[in-house]
């Protein structure tokens, strides 16, 4: 009589660090330690004179100038190196142990030979992402192996979808907080923007007002826009970066999910050309 099997469940996600769920909190700490850094580091007595006069053109004492947008700017900022390092950490358990070119030729050798345990050895050797995906679809491969009453079509059909699940089990990991990094590109931009218009409508309401006295009110406005320009211009380049990389990165290990999926799915087929 015809038996058949349930796909293999997918692989459990990999160990390690997983990255930061709650990135709401990494938002608050870097706002406190924005605010921290304005307030006793820019604007200490060493860059700040005690009548709030910057210290002969001190830089420090120039930006804490910039005013309350600054600690808003330096928050984003500190949100893209803090969320930057934590990707990379979260990354680098999802790549795995060993370099990832090295393993995805590898398996693909181990499959070509027919040597199941060889791959699986790799696959616990290496560890991380790609390596839970290639263990679950080749799970799939051996059980469809070991079922009968079905289609070969329609177990490389279960291979396949065992290596998706797996693939998208995994996928939340290897994407998560890199929405608050693409937000903080535009965010960055934008909150420059609004310091120098802030900073210019100080110039104006100063220059409006006359004289000689309001040419230090003129000078603060004109250099309260320029560093908020400056530093929102320093976030959203920083930000764009990270983002970049890091979407390559993610990139990179996507390709070899789809890879090692097609590899493993066409080694079933030509393992069992016979079959009806």
């Amino acid at each position: 009589m015809a038996t058949t099997q349930k796909t293999a469940a997918p692989a459990k996600k990999s160990t390690g660090f997983q990255g930061i769920k709650a990135a709401f909190w990494i938002i608050v700490v870097c706002f406190i330690l924005a605010v921290c850094f304005f307030q006793f580091f820019l604007g200490n007595s060493d860059h700040i004179a005690e009548n709030g006069e910057v210290i002969d053109g001190n830089i420090w004492g120039t930006i804490y100038k910039g005013g309350v947008v600054v600690p808003v700017i330096l928050t984003l900022l500190f949100t893209v190196i803090a969320l930057s390092i934590e990707r990379w950490l979260a990354l680098n358990t999802a790549f795995g142990k060993g370099k990832l070119p090295k393993f995805v030729a590898n398996i693909k050798a181990a499959l070509n030979a027919n040597d199941f345990v060889k791959a699986q050895q790799l696959c616990d050797a290496q560890r991380g992402t790609v390596a839970n995906v290639v263990g679950a679809s080749l799970k799939a491969y051996k059980d469809m192996e070991a079922t009968s009453g079905i289609k070969k079509e329609q177990k490389i059909a279960r291979i396949q979808q065992a290596h998706e699940e797996a693939t998208q089990l995994e996928m939340p990991t290897l994407t998560m907080n890199m929405p608050i990094i693409a937000t903080i590109v535009t965010l960055g931009t934008l909150t420059a923007l609004f310091g120098t218009v802030v900073g210019m409508i100080r110039s104006f309401a100063a220059l409006a007002a006359g004289g000689g006295a309001d040419s230090q009110a003129l000078s603060l406005g004109i250099s309260e826009a320029l560093v908020n320009t400056a530093s929102g211009i320093l976030t959203s380049w920083v930000a764009v970066v990270a983002y970049n990389y890091y979407t390559n990165k993610i990139d990179k290990l996507t390709f070899a999910l789809d890879e090692v999926g097609y590899s493993i799915a066409q080694t079933y087929e030509a393992n069992h050309a016979e079959e009806a």
